[in-house]
């Protein structure tokens, strides 16, 4: 096949989406197929990971009309965004408009599903597919060892969404507990008082970071496909999620979810925490699915 996806590669810490983008493009060239940025002939399949042009790759427009000229080629969305996760007020509407004139839509979790089906979504043909994890990156390892419980969570957005609200009173708690630390990676808000803050890190770096801690805390709201969570998954952190979490709660569990914090603080000062039933895939197993589906619309011509 020959895909057209609308993202290119940002090299460095980046959000999650680039994660997913970078492995489309790894597992498709590794597999025989050819996977472009750009307009040229014979494209098979455009695969959206935003309806918005920008410096990394076309728009919805452009991709539309290049599909209605060329008939064949077939036009699929991903979905990993919403207004509830950054609380903005467009997406919503533009992600419906955009629905109308998908073949396909590929949802990041039942969470994010539910959650455009409700709002109206009109593309009639939909798949589910969870994103993957590097297993060989995050993974459990040996943890820090200094006698304390030590707590991490990590974003690459510093939107307040993201749950600094509660981090913040992590922050105060750990400053009052000196059985407990909070390590907190990625770009913070700089409120923080008793925290350890790593800088934004990626790859192998992340995965030896992460992998030393004892608990992980996620405070995001209404995440719809948190990679966050999944390499904590990975690496076999006991992973506690807030209860307006979104995807984050599909991931972690019902079981693994507070609903305040002081239902947090009860369950970290218990030290008894409890592993999470589900382990991601891996990336091969999660690009699979996307090319297996993408085969078969191919395939099919009407």
């Amino acid at each position: 096949m020959k895909i057209l996806i609308n993202r290119d590669v940002v090299e460095g810490p980046w959000g999650g989406g680039n994660k997913f983008v970078k492995a489309f493009y790894e597992f498709g060239r590794e597999n025989g197929h050819k996977v472009v940025n750009k307009f040229e002939k014979g494209i098979d399949l455009v695969f959206l990971q935003d309806p918005r042009p920008n410096e990394l790759g076309i728009g919805i427009n452009e991709a539309y009309a290049y599909c209605t000229m060329s008939q064949n080629t077939k036009l699929i969305q991903r979905i990993n965004e919403c207004d509830a996760r950054k609380n903005t007020r467009h997406m919503d509407k533009m992600l419906n408009a955009c629905s109308k004139i998908l073949d396909h839509t590929v949802f990041v979790s039942n969470w994010m599903k539910d959650y455009h089906k409700n709002l109206g979504w009109q593309c009639k043909s939909n798949s589910i597919i969870y994103n993957g994890a590097d297993l060989d990156i995050f993974k459990p390892r040996d943890k820090i060892g200094n006698g304390k419980i030590n707590i991490v969570t990590h974003h690459w957005s510093n939107n307040f969404m993201k749950g600094f609200d509660f981090y913040n009173e992590l922050d105060d708690f750990v400053g009052d507990n000196d059985d407990f630390t909070f390590t907190y990676i990625g770009r913070d808000i700089g409120s923080f008082k008793n925290t350890k803050v790593v800088k934004p890190l990626f790859g192998e770096a992340l995965g030896e970071e992460l992998g030393k801690y004892d608990v992980y805390i996620s405070a995001s709201r209404y995440d719809p496909g948190p990679n966050h969570i999944l390499e904590s998954l990975a690496c076999k952190i006991p992973t506690y999620v807030y209860s307006e979490g979104g995807g984050c709660i599909e991931f972690a569990g019902q079981e693994m979810v507070y609903g305040n914090f002081e239902q947090m603080k009860e369950i970290l000062l218990s030290k008894n925490y409890t592993n999470n039933e589900m382990y991601p895939t891996d990336w091969g197993t999660c690009l699979e699915q996307y090319y297996d589906l993408f085969k078969e619309m191919v395939s099919d011509k009407s």
